[in-house]
């Protein structure tokens, strides 16, 4: 089969390594893959990623005369893109309700977003209260598949860069800094409120230093992740949306525990007190106590990894989930063709026109200085990658401590 992936970005995230974990299976599984985005894409962008680099990369432009058994749109914006590619069957990849990333107040992008689950594509997605929210609202009956774990690089048995102490409780936040929705940087202020004696970060996001941060891991190949997490007891995570909630199940494997707010997805794995601590409340000092109850009772931490431990052993890996993934694709790819995507195509440039009018009154009485700066910024990433890195980094850094 020959299928493709339309990417809106890249580089490091969740969403993405979820999509390579896959394209680079069936890759490997004797399938055509291709990535599909708007820009060339330089390979050094994705040696956080190995064997990334040995799909297939091409443009839009470049597919134009091309044609493809399975197309997928991945985030939600990549579904405007569907009808520049010709494909027998079109399918949507739906990683998490992407409306929710967004302000409530934003009511029409929320509302854009929310349209793009009603158009005629079919739907695979990775966890269950997703499959849930797309039939209750929708009348879509998505497939399920769970992501999987990269189990040589997330296990007990790493060696890690940093070894646990018996009397010290070393907590670790993950996640890219400045997204509201991850409450990254609350994370860490709370863990600097509880009595945790060391605080690691981990982040996507690409930057030199943080204040109050014991060891700073910035843009780390997937490959070393998990030897961080070994080095740690706790991840205290807060993010208030997910997809499939996929950093807590690393930790798990590699010996730690959690915790975390009643998130979407994390009643996939997490059961609180049980192998995990979860606040129901969201409340600050609550995050603050639990933190405070493990470096407090040594019993409660060793039982809490013990069980996360075993809630890893029993989760599937990556090859487990691919299989199940190639399996749907064969069977969507044996349906009769009945979708229309100049119809598809037609309903979604009317949906997004909408938007676009909304924006250009709101541009109208706004000198719209950020697109400006959007469009020298990929000028610039483009053809001299390495001084965006510079900046990128600069900013962070220097962000982090100005907030401070």
């Amino acid at each position: 089969m020959n299928i493709c992936f339309l990417v809106w970005s890249p580089d490091i995230s969740g969403g993405t390594n979820v999509i390579f974990e896959h394209a680079t299976r069936l890759k490997r599984m004797g399938e055509n893959v291709t990535i599909i985005t708007e820009e060339v894409v330089c390979k050094n962008r994705l040696k956080w990623f190995p064997g990334a680099e040995e799909l297939e990369w091409k443009t839009y432009k470049e597919v134009k005369d091309r044609f493809f058994d399975l197309c997928f749109a991945t985030w939600w914006k990549t579904v405007f893109q569907l009808k520049l590619v010709n494909s027998r069957h079109y399918l949507y990849f739906v990683q998490s309700i992407e409306s929710k990333f967004y302000p409530e107040s934003d009511v029409i992008l929320r509302n854009l977003v929310e349209l793009t689950y009603s158009l005629d594509l079919k739907i695979i997605t990775e966890a269950t209260w997703i499959q849930d929210y797309l039939l209750k609202n929708y009348g879509k009956e998505a497939y399920l598949v769970k992501n999987g774990i990269r189990k040589e690089f997330f296990n007990c048995n790493l060696k890690p860069i940093e070894n646990r102490c018996e009397d010290k409780l070393r907590v670790i936040v993950e996640g890219p800094l400045g997204v509201p929705f991850k409450n990254t940087e609350l994370a860490l202020k709370l863990v600097n409120e509880s009595n945790a004696d060391e605080v690691w970060l981990l982040t996507s996001t690409e930057i030199g230093a943080y204040p109050k941060v014991d060891r700073l891991f910035s843009r780390v190949p997937i490959s070393k992740v998990g030897t961080i997490y070994s080095s740690c007891d706790v991840l205290v995570k807060l993010s208030t949306v997910e997809g499939m909630f996929g950093p807590p199940l690393e930790m798990y494997h590699c010996g730690g525990t959690s915790i975390s707010y009643d998130v979407t997805g994390y009643d996939e794995y997490i059961v609180h007190g049980k192998n995990g601590l979860v606040s129901f409340s969201r409340d600050n000092i609550d995050i603050v106590n639990k933190i405070n109850s493990l470096k407090a009772e040594k019993t409660l931490l060793k039982e809490l990894k013990y069980n996360a431990l075993s809630t890893a052993e029993s989760w599937p890996d990556w090859n487990d989930s691919s299989n199940k993934f190639m399996q749907i694709l064969s069977e969507i790819h044996s349906q009769e063709i009945n979708q229309d995507i100049k119809k598809i195509g037609r309903v979604a440039d009317l949906t997004y026109s909408m938007y676009e009018d909304n924006i250009k009154v709101v541009a109208a009485n706004n000198f719209n200085v950020n697109a400006l700066k959007i469009k020298f910024l990929t000028h610039l990433l483009e053809h001299y990658p390495l001084l965006f890195s510079i900046m990128r980094k600069t900013k962070w850094t220097l962000l982090s401590f100005w907030k401070k």
